[in-house]
């Protein structure tokens, strides 16, 4: 059932790699800023009037780190919580009393006094930091899963409390790793992607497919991620629909080709929750959204590498040409909620 992380420890060896990739730009921008020389980052430290035992580091502010680190904010005490944030991050509604400077990253340590910490891992300028301040003070950090693990997944850090969708996930990304302690709490992301089903009747095979697009992803070339899509798009009258991130010039000509192909591109921006038409994508945790959705929806790539067969093996993701992707099993407590519970525990 696979092998692990491709580097299970060594986070210097995964930036090395991941910037060899250029492709996934819009969250790891900053991954070696710690590393620099230079000016230290700013960012926003919000705290409440009194001292603060929970500090909770919201490293970007895309819909996966939302679901991990953002929506546990709503479970915990306002008064005993503090954030590290991107420079005007806009924070939830219940935390507008808080104070808010304008800092150097540098300077958390001065600023927060934490029992515990969260964070989605120590990949990121801020999650480096805040790793830095628990592993200082050897406090409990906690790193909620943010995403469907590749093997290209950044390491865990030393220590760390994983806080994983499942159990396999939390074997996968410790694999090796005897310092690593793993709790399973679901995921957030298809939490809330399952609270829609039965809003609508299931899709069917028989209205056209929308390929997800994943030009982005830096696992798989460029080249063969635009071959896979054009040819299931050609294949199945599928529309494609852009990744985000399917912004630079390169991912515009590539759009552009498909056009010229005959595919039409859906360009409106709308949000997947918000599709109806069955669908259809390479390793997106979009296919495991509409599953819990209720919708039909499948993984297709010719001549899938082995870790990419072992990754649809373990979120049970079905090929297309069978029986639609089930929806995955949903706990029974909320996931942010048990992960707010958790963060809770450790601080007392």
């Amino acid at each position: 059932m696979g092998h692990g992380l491709k580097y299970p420890e060594d986070l210097a060896a995964w930036r090395r790699w991941h910037e060899s990739r250029h492709a996934i730009r819009h969250v790891y921008r900053s991954t070696r800023g710690l590393l620099r020389d230079g000016p230290a980052a700013l960012v926003d430290v919000l705290r409440p009037r009194a001292g603060a035992d929970l500090l909770v580091a919201v490293e970007a502010t895309h819909a996966s780190f939302a679901n991990a680190v953002i929506a546990p904010l709503e479970h915990v005490s306002v008064e005993r919580t503090a954030i590290v944030a991107p420079v005007g991050w806009e924070s939830p509604m219940r935390y507008a009393g808080h104070g808010r400077t304008t800092v150097p990253l540098t300077e958390l340590p001065a600023l927060v006094d934490p029992a515990a910490v969260l964070a989605a891992g120590h990949f990121t300028e801020i999650g480096a930091a805040a790793f830095a301040l628990a592993d200082d003070s050897d406090l409990p950090f906690f790193v909620s899963q943010h995403g469907a693990l590749t093997p290209y997944a950044p390491p865990l850090p030393r220590c760390a409390r994983l806080l994983a969708w499942s159990e396999s996930d939390g074997a996968f990304w410790a694999t090796g790793r005897e310092d690593v302690d793993v709790q399973v709490v679901g995921s957030q992301l298809l939490w809330g992607a399952g609270l829609v089903t039965g809003a609508r009747a299931p899709s069917s095979i028989d209205g056209p497919l929308t390929y997800l697009g994943q030009g982005h992803a830096a696992e798989i070339p460029r080249a063969r991620l635009a071959h896979a899509a054009l040819t299931t798009c050609r294949a199945h009258g599928a529309v494609y629909r852009p990744h985000p991130s399917e912004r630079d010039i390169t991912s515009r000509a590539v759009l552009a080709a498909y056009e010229r192909a005959g595919i039409r591109v859906d360009r409106s921006g709308r949000p997947l929750v918000e599709l109806e038409a069955p669908i259809v994508s390479v390793f997106s945790t979009g296919v495991l959204e509409a599953a819990a959705q209720g919708r039909d929806a499948w993984v297709d790539f010719p001549r899938p590498p082995a870790w990419l067969g072992e990754f649809w093996e373990r979120y049970g993701m079905h090929r297309l040409g069978s029986d639609p992707t089930p929806a995955p099993a949903r706990p029974d407590v909320e996931p942010a909620r048990r992960i707010a519970e958790i963060l809770v525990e450790a601080a007392s």
